[in-house]
C-alpha cells in the first residue's frame, strides 16, 4: 500500500521546482550586472555558497571598473569584455541574494569565509529580462582589493 501511494505522488513531485539553485540557461549572459553593498547573511554550503547583499540607496558603477584586474580561470571567459558591458541592474531592490560558487571552488581560489557586514562587491548575471527574484549569479566577487573568478578553478 505504501508502494502504491508513493508511485502515485510521484508524478506531482516531477513538477516541483528545486529551489535556491539555478542553472546558467536561467541567467542574461549577454548582459553583467554589477552590484556592491554590505553582507547581510551567508550561507556558506553546497550546492554554492550564497549571500544576501544589501545594496545603497543610490547605487554606482566605480569609475575604475573597465580598468580592474582580473585572475585568469580555467573556463574561457573574456572578463575585460565583461567589465566594458557592465551595469548596474534597472530594477530597484535592495537586498539582492547572490549565488557564489561551490566550496570546493571558493576554496582553491582562497576565499575565505564571507561575514555578514563585509562589503563586498560582485559581477554577474539576473535572470533574463530581469524577471522574478532579485538573484545574481557571480561571475567574479571583489573582497577589499582582491578579486575571484567564480565560473571555474584558477588558471
Amino acid at each position: 500500500m505504501q508502494r502504491r501511494s508513493l508511485l502515485a505522488a510521484l508524478p506531482a513531485l516531477a513538477g516541483v521546482p528545486a529551489l535556491a539553485h539555478h542553472g546558467w540557461s536561467s541567467f542574461d549572459q549577454e548582459r553583467p550586472i554589477y552590484l556592491s553593498g554590505r553582507v547581510t547573511q551567508v550561507a556558506w554550503r553546497n550546492p554554492h555558497a550564497e549571500l544576501q547583499l544589501e545594496l545603497p540607496e543610490n547605487p554606482t558603477l566605480p569609475a575604475d571598473l573597465a580598468k580592474r584586474s582580473l585572475p585568469r580561470q580555467s573556463a574561457a571567459v573574456d572578463g575585460a569584455a565583461l567589465l566594458a558591458k557592465a551595469r548596474l541592474p534597472t530594477r530597484r531592490d535592495r537586498r539582492w541574494e547572490v549565488e557564489l560558487a561551490p566550496l570546493t571552488r571558493m576554496q582553491a581560489w582562497g576565499v575565505e569565509e564571507i561575514k555578514p557586514g563585509a562589503e563586498v562587491a560582485v559581477l554577474g548575471f539576473t535572470f533574463t529580462g530581469e524577471q522574478g527574484e532579485a538573484v545574481l549569479r557571480a561571475e567574479y566577487l571583489f573582497v577589499g582589493d582582491k578579486a575571484y573568478g567564480l565560473r571555474s578553478s584558477p588558471a
